[in-house]
């Protein structure tokens, strides 16, 4: 097959004089895209439970699909890592874009049918998230190619409110759309994607690095290779183990579950545990919104140090925390650090990772991140269940701590930015 010449426009500029990133149509155009994508995909991850149990009258078995779809994009996203670095990531983002809304689409005429059946619901689930899986590293390593290096973390900025605020809206929209009838969340998720795909064909720059004439040969070790360079990498390492260990104590679905129930145990309302879990999600936001003139003004050792030793701090205060709208309050303050690390770590992989290596090293990021989820998520519910909410909390000062160590090395107490340390 003859290859494609890249479009003749030319290429983003890589000194201090780059133009500002909202002016950026071609980024804008991405970032918009997965806008409307992760929007999609956050209402499904709330309709497909809402489905199941309608069908099934069964919790056990909505978890169940929420467990799969996580699962799946965990999976997936190895894949979709080794596509972005061998395959047009254009034909890629539009394939499994287009592949979700004619999934959706037949699924949600078979709702209207009244042919749905709990396999159906499940294999829907599934190949929407396995779809989603693979396109998010192919997206994000898009990015090195749409922008600067100098306004790398500031794109990694920017795409922390894309996250945050898909991840507050999903769950009201398809509330509201499953209210109007089973079949609306999944036909309004398809149009999203139809949105998407648009919005992917009006990029104008090409996605990815001129390929080598003699294009690498698929194999098992090649595919995963993204992890080996995780482990080699002197900044990436420490920082993705820390991640890792965070994310067991902080999941955000973990820690919205030690809220529920801990407010739960002390007898509050149903509108105060609302509010609680509220406040903790909007620290995430607020962090986000936050997270662009955080990283261009505090060092990223500053902001690494801060957040890692504040997540133990703040699980200790979880102890003493009076009331129930407090919890919401400390969680709410890690949260809101969270952005601004995740903005200085995708800037170190995109700026530090050649363009052939990208997508493999962002596949590796999200499995890592994704694998510790199920285990805090579990662990808080074991915890609860056989000691109550002080232990949980406990636990989360303790593997919050231990994962913070990974912070103190000697190239952690002296990061430099993002663009210092750009290659092409």
């Amino acid at each position: 097959m003859e290859r494609r010449k890249p479009h003749p426009l030319p290429a983003p500029p890589v000194d201090g004089a780059a133009a500002p990133l909202l002016r950026n149509q071609d980024f804008q155009a991405l970032w918009t895209s997965r806008f409307l994508a992760g929007l999609g995909k956050e209402s499904g991850e709330v309709a497909y439970p809402l489905l199941m149990l309608l069908l099934a009258g069964s919790a056990a078995q909505a978890g169940a699909v929420g467990a799969a779809q996580v699962a799946t994009a965990m999976v997936t996203a190895v894949l979709g890592g080794a596509l972005a670095d061998r395959v047009d990531r254009r034909t890629v983002l539009l394939v499994c874009d287009l592949g979700r809304l004619v999934l959706l689409v037949s699924f949600a005429a078979a709702l209207l049918g009244g042919y749905a059946t709990v396999p159906l619901v499940v294999c829907a689930a599934v190949v929407s998230s396995a779809l989603m899986g693979v396109s998010n590293p192919v997206a994000m390593a898009a990015v090195k190619q749409l922008v600067p290096p100098s306004q790398m973390a500031d794109a990694a900025a920017q795409n922390q409110i894309r996250f945050f605020t898909t991840t507050a809206l999903g769950a009201p929209v398809a509330g509201f759309l499953f209210s109007l009838g089973r079949a609306f969340p999944f036909l309004g998720e398809a149009f999203l994607y139809l949105l998407s795909a648009s919005l992917i064909l009006r990029i104008r720059r090409p996605l990815q690095a001129d390929r080598p004439a003699e294009p690498e040969r698929w194999s098992l070790r090649g595919s995963v290779s993204g992890f080996a360079l995780l482990a080699r990498h002197p900044i990436l390492r420490p920082m993705m183990l820390w991640i890792v260990g965070f994310n067991v104590a902080f999941t955000q679905t973990g820690v919205f579950l030690a809220l529920i129930a801990t407010a739960d145990d002390r007898g509050a309302a149903n509108l105060v545990v609302g509010l609680t879990v509220s406040l903790a999600g909007t620290g995430g936001l607020v962090g986000a919104l936050a997270a662009g003139i955080v990283v261009r003004w505090v060092r990223p050792t500053v902001i690494l140090l801060f957040t890692a030793w504040l997540a133990p701090v703040c699980a200790l205060a979880l102890l003493a925390a009076p009331g129930v709208l407090s919890l919401g309050l400390i969680a709410g303050c890690v949260f809101a650090a969270v952005p601004c690390v995740n903005a200085v770590f995708y800037g170190y992989v995109t700026t530090s990772v050649p363009d052939r290596h990208q997508g493999r090293a962002l596949g590796a990021v999200t499995f890592m991140s994704l694998l510790s989820q199920p285990v805090g998520i579990l662990t808080v519910g074991i915890v609860f269940d056989l000691a109550g909410p002080s232990p949980v909390f406990l636990m989360m000062a303790v593997v919050s701590a231990l994962a913070a160590l990974f912070t103190l090395g000697p190239t952690m107490r002296d990061l430099p930015r993002p663009e210092e340390i750009a290659v092409p």
